[in-house]
């Protein structure tokens, strides 16, 4: 048996497929070792993806991409697809500046036949490629990999609901691993966690005999005669998955490449939906990722020998979210939390440490967990509803026809807005500002340092005429440390820090320590310069802008925030509307997403610095000056 140094470089998906069958397990052993070296540098998904190599394995050794379709969701564990793809040496890139994607991208290889970083997408998108190929008269496979938890999403089974009528040939594996981000909550993962856990593996039941006895021998068809029998009390998987049209094989163990490569050669051959539901192990072959999956589902930089990170010198916005409003609700017995499977992302886990009895999870499910908060703040609670930027725009027609439509008092925290980082634009929350502020009587803010954040909160837990959304960044801020008594912020008014006749800068949240930044800079330069902390998007401080407007000979901006639709251009649509033309210089993102990277490398490659707020504020300046003869 050969040595992992041995084995022949993987560069495409036919080197897969030429390894002698036997010396697969050392390719899966080797793939783990790289992964593990190489993300305790960059960080990454790291258990996601040791607990799909085998089953990428075989995916690549029984089909042929790009001809045949591979849909990963999400596709945070599609890492060891990218390497078995041509990509093996830039693994030690990913979510680095110009590196490979954390995600699968189509621009990135042929082999990414589609992209994306949300779950429950794959089955809806892959059952739309059979349904392509079957117009078209193709005969490529299609397989969409969705993780358990992937089907506590609305449109995975509304694909399910689909998928008989769309095509007769499409296969769906469930990698079952109990985990998304979190440990998997509901009734869905309690089903799954039955099938799995029965003694006799409820799912091999008598319509999959002929299957199993092609992998594992005539003994198959008396086990599943065993099981039927001793299943009175069991509710099958056909329940669930045959007749929503599918055929349901399994669950196997899916570290077991033999058994994959036969079973995917069987299901390839069949002219009807399936279903293989296969049981893996997140983290499988590290034991700090086995030992603390959530963590390793997503994380920095870390040691090998023990899994062990550095903590920052001060509290993230997460966690000062987290351990706030567990306090606020030690004091208010109405207040309840409630997420979308990111206990750990929002910091609710102190949480529900803490007060369980009044911590709600949906699962990846964000347009219910909109929904469920508009039913309990009927109920008269509380409800702070904590999911990301990213993830509340699932849930915009909730927040527009159930929760401000009926005006109710839902508090909505996003966490991670603005830029993510090195988790790129599936990730960035660069557009909450755009889709949010223009719905009528809802409340929308974002604090410059800690101290304000909690300020913001606790405005926003007294509040209980309507809705009222607050964003913050990813990470620790200035380092502000909180008052011992927070302090009720008047709705819809601006913190003036500076006055100043020539230029007004008004910078918003993250950004308010690169407005004092251009604050200096103009001041050195001569002019007078007025700094405003915002605070509210919605409402708008209407006598600030208009003061400073008609004070001064030009507006600065800055937000970590697409321009378009957000905060500055409202600046620009107030002033218009009141019939003032002092021009307005804005600093925020361009109208393109955003790349993975450096947050501080992105802003300079993208114009979000004081540097350039100057320079295009003094460039309004010099258009409108006055020429002299």
């Amino acid at each position: 048996m050969p040595s992992h140094s041995e084995l022949p470089e993987i560069r495409s998906p036919e080197d897969v497929k030429n390894l002698p069958e036997e010396h697969l397990p050392i390719l899966a052993e080797k793939i783990r070792e790289k992964l593990i070296n190489c993300l305790a540098k960059t960080g990454g998904h790291l258990g996601p993806n040791l607990g799909v190599v085998e089953l990428s394995i075989a995916l690549h050794r029984v089909f042929n991409t790009p001809e045949d379709k591979l849909l990963f969701d999400v596709s945070h564990q599609g890492y060891v697809h990218k390497m078995l793809t041509g990509r093996w040496d830039e693994i030690e890139t990913i979510r680095t500046q110009d590196g490979l994607n954390g995600f699968l991208l189509r621009t990135e290889s042929e082999h990414d036949c589609y992209g994306a970083g949300h779950a429950g997408t794959a089955l809806s998108a892959a059952l739309g490629f059979a349904a392509g190929r079957d117009l078209q008269g193709g005969d490529e496979h299609v397989v969409s990999v969705s993780g358990d938890a992937a089907f506590t999403c609305g449109p995975t089974l509304e694909a399910l609901n689909n998928a008989a009528a769309a095509t007769k040939r499409l296969i769906v594996v469930l990698n079952d691993n109990e985990w998304s981000i979190d440990k998997n909550v509901g009734a869905i993962a309690s089903y799954f966690n039955k099938i799995a856990t029965h003694p006799t593996y409820a799912g091999l039941h008598d319509k999959a005999a002929d299957f199993l006895e092609k992998i594992a021998g005539a003994s198959a068809r008396k086990f599943a005669s065993k099981v039927e029998q001793s299943g009175k009390n069991l509710v099958l998987p056909s329940v669930l998955f045959e007749d929503f049209g599918f055929r349901y094989y399994g669950p196997i163990d899916g570290h077991d490449i033999p058994t994959l490569i036969k079973t995917f050669e069987f299901l390839k051959k069949q002219d009807t939906p399936v279903l293989l539901h296969i049981i893996t192990e997140k983290g499988r072959g590290y034991e700090p990722a086995l030992m603390k999956p959530g963590k390793f589902h997503g994380l920095g930089p870390y040691a090998v020998k023990d899994g062990s990170t550095e903590a920052g010198a001060d509290p993230t916005f997460s966690e000062i979210f987290g351990r706030t409003i567990t306090d606020f609700a030690k004091e208010d017995p109405k207040m309840v939390a409630i997420t979308a499977a990111m206990p750990g992302g929002t910091k609710l886990d102190i949480f529900k440490q803490e007060i369980p009895e009044r911590y709600y999870d949906t699962g990846i499910a964000e347009e219910h967990a909109a929904l469920f908060a508009s039913g309990m703040a009927l109920q008269g609670i509380r409800p702070i509803l904590a999911i990301y930027s990213t993830f509340m725009q699932r849930a915009f027609d909730m927040i527009v026809h159930d929760i401000a439509l009926q005006n109710l008092p839902v508090r909505m925290c996003m966490d991670r807005a603005g830029l993510s980082g090195d988790d790129g634009p599936t990730h960035h929350g660069l557009f909450d500002i755009g889709y949010l502020r223009h719905i009528p009587g809802l409340i929308h803010m974002q604090a410059k340092d800690e101290d304000e954040f909690v300020d913001m909160l606790w405005t926003m837990a007294n509040y209980d005429a309507g809705p009222t959304c607050i964003r913050f960044p990813r990470g620790a801020g200035t380092g502000a440390k909180p008052k011992a008594k927070p302090q009720l912020l008047e709705i819809g008014v601006s913190e003036v820090v500076a006055d100043g006749s020539d230029i007004a800068i008004f910078a918003l949240g993250s950004m308010f320590e690169m407005g004092e930044r251009a604050k200096a800079m103009l001041e050195a330069q001569g002019h007078s310069v007025a700094l405003i902390n915002p605070r509210w998007i919605k409402p708008l401080d209407a006598n600030c802008i208009e003061k400073f407007a008609k004070k001064c000979s030009a507006i600065l901006t800055f937000e970590d925030h697409v321009l378009h639709h957000g905060f500055g251009a409202s600046i620009i649509e107030h002033l218009s509307d009141a019939k003032i033309q002092t021009p307005v210089a804005r600093v925020g993102w361009p109208d393109e997403f955003i790349e993975h990277g450096k947050p501080d490398a992105l802003r300079k490659k993208h114009g979000l610095t004081a540097e350039d707020g100057v320079a295009r504020v003094l460039s309004i300046l010099e258009k409108n000056a006055p020429a002299f003869a």
